[in-house]
């Protein structure tokens, strides 16, 4: 059976590259720079972002594998390569999140003044710098790109949540607001993570995907003419982005080669509206028999 691989182009790898090394120096700056302000907030905020460095960077060497294409060892290509990639990353976020928790919680009970300048300059380039690698990487549609662009864009939200903070904190002493805000963007983060995190999990188990209908494309088939039944219907995901799908088609013992290649048309219009890109279809005679010559149609 052939296969027609429908691949997108949309640079994932170049991105979360351009992602990785802004991360990376940004974090490193916050580092130095939260020390002097004494902001827990940032302090926090880098080493959080030291651990999305590592995930980018894994995440970049998986995206150089996933275009691999299908070889005697992997038949469908290296596209799941970067679902492991945003399980790492979900982890590495996850755990980043419940560390940078614990520690703005322990400065609830002792809040120390902070270097409100030092903030709002912070806070305007971590908007500029984070914002600008979630707009590159947002354009990847497969779940790694997903988890890394959503976080990004978190960390802007985080970051005009500290500028608003640094305002106020010019005009009042309510230094408890940085470790409070510390807490708040975590959890938010938490909460975002985990979500995509699920849904990882469930292309990885081999869920059927949110956007397939199974029950909707089989009732489509069993409308064609010389089609008797439809069963054996699989339907899950390469990556999150491409989706694959195999079913058995029961034929009218008289089905004649012009009403097969009708068959075959419409269903390759439904594998499309569907998002499908991988398609296999084994046509049968006899609804009891899966053991006959099957005859493949691949989209």
């Amino acid at each position: 059976m052939a296969h027609d691989h429908s691949h997108s182009h949309n640079h994932t790898e170049e991105n979360i590259k351009l992602a990785f090394f802004m991360n990376a120096g940004f974090a490193l700056a916050e580092l130095i720079g939260g020390y002097f302000v004494n902001s827990v907030a940032i302090i926090a905020d880098a080493l959080h972002d030291f651990g999305d460095s590592l995930a980018l960077a894994f995440s970049w060497r998986m995206e150089t594998l996933a275009k691999k294409e299908s070889d005697k060892r992997y038949s469908y290509g290296y596209r799941r390569f970067s679902l492991l990639s945003a399980v790492v990353s979900a982890i590495v976020l996850m755990t980043g999140s419940i560390f940078v928790f614990f520690e703005a919680f322990r400065r609830l009970a002792n809040p120390q003044p902070t270097d409100a300048q030092g903030m709002m300059i912070f806070a305007l380039f971590g908007i500029a710098v984070n914002g600008f690698a979630a707009l590159r990487t947002s354009r990847g549609k497969n779940l790694n790109s997903q988890i890394i662009s959503w976080h990004l864009l978190e960390d802007v939200l985080g970051w005009a949540a500290v500028l608003v903070v640094s305002i106020v904190l010019m005009f009042t002493d309510l230094f408890i607001l940085d470790p409070l805000l510390s807490i708040i963007i975590t959890l938010i983060v938490l909460f975002n993570v985990i979500k995509n995190f699920r849904k990882t999990l469930a292309v990885l188990l081999q869920g059927v995907p949110e956007t397939v209908d199974i029950a909707s494309i089989e009732g489509e088939i069993r409308k064609l003419e010389m089609v008797n039944g439809i069963h054996h219907t699989h339907v899950w995901s390469l990556d999150g982005e491409e989706n694959v799908l195999t079913t058995h088609i029961v034929l009218g013992l008289y089905a004649k080669k012009e009403q097969i290649r009708s068959i075959k048309n419409r269903v390759r219009e439904l594998t499309k509206q569907n998002g499908l890109s991988h398609t296999t279809i084994e046509f049968e005679y006899l609804e009891d028999d899966c053991s006959m010559s099957d005859i493949a149609e691949n989209n």
